[in-house]
């Protein structure tokens, strides 16, 4: 394919999602897994990480974000990362006012050396570390060859090498404790493509590569590790991405519902943040402790056709 044939492919795939709304050109990518902003979780009754120290990164939005609300519904003492201040503030301010027990620390999961003292921190803050959920993670839509090495890095290292460092850190203390549950965000993308995903899709097959790697060293030491892998979620990101940051919110989702129904062969629409975050605690919680090494695929049906 020549350099302008695969920018018109990528080009095209975006044309298609919003059309019907804007009549011009903006983009879904079609598997990324971070960002709707999200109220607190509603008490449930369930408490399945009461006294458990849960440790999310990624946080400050999207998934991540409606998972540290969710840990701390269920009585987890939750300390999260994310890169952007005022959001973290947030959610923590968001958790306590709610009567839960969260603590937000800035880092950045590029930062190997930051990620150790972040763990370090937290299980000398909170007495232990028995859940991980390695969330944090970025997009590219964007044709292979048009990719600089500056972008593959920044990818690579955010996507897959943070959650190596992260992993590296919190499974000596897991050990020391006794066992625990490692939970990292993949994506559909580790099974099925689209144009324009080269360097997303190898970061996120790596993954899945990772956990089940880690399954089989510390499945005999207490430590269960899966991977989470998406479909297409609402989130801040897929707007932004999409050109949609402005975008009135009935005009978003009549553009969504369209792109749904073309790409998401089962359900037909697109996930909300919450609905992945409840299969990250499930993933996490103690009720199934013969899961481990899995790649468990929620997206709707998604991957079924493709």
């Amino acid at each position: 394919m020549t350099t302008r044939d695969s920018k018109d492919s990528v080009r095209l795939e975006r044309r298609t999602f919003l059309t019907a709304a804007l009549g011009s050109t903006a983009v879904l990518a079609a598997d990324v897994a971070c960002g709707s902003p999200v109220g607190m979780a509603p008490m449930t009754g369930r408490r399945r990480f009461e006294n458990k120290v849960v440790l999310v990164t990624g946080a400050t939005s999207g998934i991540g974000r409606a998972a540290a609300i969710a840990f701390a519904a269920e009585g987890g003492k939750v300390a999260f990362c994310g890169r952007r201040e005022n959001l973290g503030q947030e959610v923590e301010q968001l958790i306590r006012q709610a009567g839960g027990e969260a603590t937000y620390y800035k880092v950045d999961v590029r930062d190997a050396d930051a990620v150790r003292t972040f763990v370090d921190t937290v299980v000398q803050h909170y007495g232990g570390l028995h859940v991980a959920f390695n969330n944090a993670g970025i997009s590219m839509a964007k044709g292979l060859h048009d990719i600089s090495l500056e972008e593959w890095n920044d990818l690579s290292d955010t996507n897959v090498r943070g959650v190596f460092a992260a992993m590296r850190a919190q499974i000596p203390h897991m050990l020391s404790a006794g066992g625990g549950s490692i939970v990292v965000t993949s994506s559909v993308q580790a099974f099925a493509t689209r144009k324009g995903s080269s360097a997303y899709t190898a970061s996120k097959r790596a993954l899945v590569g990772i956990v089940q790697a880690a399954a089989l060293e510390y499945g005999t030491l207490g430590i269960r590790v899966n991977a989470l892998c998406p479909g297409t979620v609402d989130t801040p990101l897929v707007r932004r991405q999409m050109g949609a940051e402005n975008m009135p919110e009935e005009q978003f989702q009549e553009a969504a519902a369209a792109w749904a129904r073309v790409n998401v062969h089962g359900q037909q629409r697109l996930a909300t943040a919450a609905e992945v975050a409840d299969a990250a605690l499930m993933l996490a919680c103690d009720d199934h402790p013969y899961l481990t090494g899995s790649a468990f695929v929620i997206d709707g049906g998604m991957t079924l056709a493709l």
